[in-house]
């Protein structure tokens, strides 16, 4: 036993070291079985794994259609579709990887599943709201590709005005089941804030949250003040299509402008949705593979809500073309640039972390050092789209289909790719295979600059995106560029298959194959059904690498028979020594 004492109200409590393999024989995997305990499960832990199975189906979905796009655009004429379907393609590929993916993966899939355990509780606030947010995704996810059957839909993924209001096709079914899909991203963000609040274990105070949980609790801000934008945005869409009323239409006397500016008032903050739960995927990673104290960790912290709070004033950025005033331009431009400041902290600070670290290259990290170069790249690139003159020029070319993808692909999804490898023994309590993980990373990295950096070139040449014939000079660079598509799709591909090949024939994860300081590695693998056997307490912080491992106590917290309060400040008495 090691005694502990809350600085807070000087009470000694009372810690018992925590083992692991006491509880390895039943997980959250074994502990109900069949089809029923799953669908009606409240464990935050199964829920996740049954987004996770969702967006893998969606994400390859919608990869399929991308390569059905670029080997459209194998020949400056058509190759083996029409324009309308080439249309529906791009369509239905931005709405699937954007909606049921992007959106939805790290916060639904990691966040779910680790979140709780993180801050030593054993399950989010509102167990059954959880359950709610899957099966409200899921139905929208079935109104959205409904429309496959329904007619399809060509607006391109923004639902422009009033082309959206004029044209043919499903575009009332895809408004309601996007519409139904932010209801699904609202709830999980008052989830995790409610969560983070009020069910943190004694001794886990702000400054010792990890720095995933509050890319979490930033995210989860945008989610509840942005997604009603859009929802009412996309209601207003279905009522001029259905009732004519005159909104966005010129034609009725609505104002297609406006439109744009309800769309991205949601849909860049968004942005922010996708890319910031990484930046804490990212933060895990480095620190853990670094084997180093994470630098500047109010910096991360605080740089995370700073970008949440950036990302509802430069929705403009997207309209310097639309008859915008100078003036408006100009300040748009400038809070656009503004958003530099808080992720460029957040890559100095992970590049400190690493610098003079005990740095291993496994899976996870190698594709974490692939998202410090796309997503650079990515940033570094929308600065120069967010210079107007610059713009004017780029709008609507495949430079902005490039910088987008480099952000997106580059920032989200390395950093998703990362936290899946990293956290995958916890999940399943088994191994991957490490050789054909490095070899997947490699080659998603490969395959992706390969089809993308060519985009760059031809949208600064004025290829004009989602453009269904080209003309010849740009014919070596689509050719590239799909030869790359392929590339990437073995690479995703081969992830797949190493992640679900480690299910059957992979070996047993031990309790903490990282040798991490966060809270969810002290627990067997697969995790427990929920999560701790006691309160857990935390009396160093989860970066804490300068310190022994040994210092590390998770068990029962007593005071006198009363549990400390939730986020108590809990130090360990340096006289006594650690004992099991």
């Amino acid at each position: 036993m090691a005694t502990a004492e809350a600085s807070s109200n000087m009470k000694k409590v009372q810690v018992r070291r925590y083992k692991p393999e006491e509880n390895a024989d039943t997980n959250y995997l074994n502990a109900e079985s069949g089809l029923r305990s799953w669908l009606l499960t409240k464990d935050h832990k199964r829920i996740g794994i049954l987004y996770l199975i969702a967006t893998t189906f969606f994400f390859f979905f919608g990869g399929l259609l991308a390569l059905g796009i670029r080997m459209e655009l194998w020949t400056p004429a058509a190759t083996f579709i029409e324009a309308d379907t080439y249309n529906q393609l791009f369509t239905l590929h931005g709405v699937i990887m954007i909606f049921l993916f992007l959106v939805p993966a790290v916060p639904a899939i990691l966040g779910n599943f680790f979140l709780p355990m993180q801050i030593g509780a054993k399950d989010v606030a509102f167990p059954k709201l959880n359950l709610a947010s899957w099966y409200i995704y899921m139905i929208g996810a079935i109104g959205t590709i409904f429309v496959i059957f329904a007619g399809g839909i060509d607006t391109g993924w923004t639902f422009y005005m009033p082309y959206s209001s004029t044209t043919g096709g499903a575009v009332t079914f895809m408004s309601f089941g996007v519409f139904i899909l932010g209801f699904s991203s609202i709830l999980t963000g008052i989830n995790f804030i409610t969560t983070i609040h009020k069910m943190r274990a004694p001794g886990i105070t702000w400054g010792k949250l990890p720095l995933f949980c509050w890319s979490l609790y930033a995210t989860s801000i945008i989610q509840i003040l942005a997604t009603p934008v859009l929802a009412i945005t996309l209601a207003l869409v279905g009522m001029e299509r259905l009732l004519g009323i005159g909104i966005f239409d010129p034609a009725l006397g609505g104002d297609p402008v406006l439109f744009q500016h309800f769309f991205w008032f949601y849909s860049h903050p968004a942005v922010y949705i996708m890319i910031v739960p990484g930046f804490g995927v990212v933060s895990e990673i480095v620190s853990t593979f670094s084997k180093k104290t994470i630098f500047g960790y109010w910096a991360i912290a605080m740089s995370s809500l700073a970008i949440a709070f950036i990302s509802f004033l430069v929705w403009g950025h997207h309209m310097f073309v639309s008859g915008q005033a100078s003036l408006a331009n100009m300040v748009f431009s400038f809070l656009t640039f503004l958003v530099g400041i808080p992720t460029g902290i957040k890559m100095f600070n992970w590049l400190a972390t690493m610098h003079k670290g005990s740095i291993s290259l496994k899976t996870p990290m190698l594709y974490i050092l692939g998202f410090f170069f796309l997503f650079t790249v990515g940033g570094l690139t929308g600065i120069a789209l967010a210079t107007i003159a610059i713009d004017i020029h780029l709008h609507d070319t495949y430079y902005v289909v490039a910088h987008f993808h480099f952000v997106m692909v580059g920032g989200m999804v390395m950093a998703y790719l990362g936290g899946l490898y990293y956290w995958w023994p916890k999940m399943s309590g088994r191994m991957y295979n490490e050789t054909l993980g490095k070899i997947s990373a490699l080659l998603v990295f490969l395959g992706f600059n390969v089809t993308f950096l060519p985009q760059f070139v031809m949208g600064a040449q004025g290829m004009p995106r989602r453009y269904f014939n080209y003309i010849d000079q740009f014919q070596g660079f689509h050719q590239v560029s799909t030869i790359g598509a392929f590339i990437l799709g073995i690479g995703f591909a081969m992830v797949f298959y190493n992640l679900v090949k480690s299910l059957f024939n992979g070996e047993k994860a031990s309790a903490n194959p990282w040798n991490s300081r966060a809270l969810e590695w002290q627990v067997a693998s697969p995790a427990p059904p929920h999560n701790f056997d006691h309160i857990p307490v935390l009396i160093h912080g989860p970066y804490d690498y300068h310190k022994p491992m040994a210092d590390f106590q998770l068990g029962l917290a007593q005071t006198n028979g009363h549990e400390p309060e939730m986020g108590t400040h809990i130090e360990a008495d340096k006289e006594v020594e650690m004992k099991d």
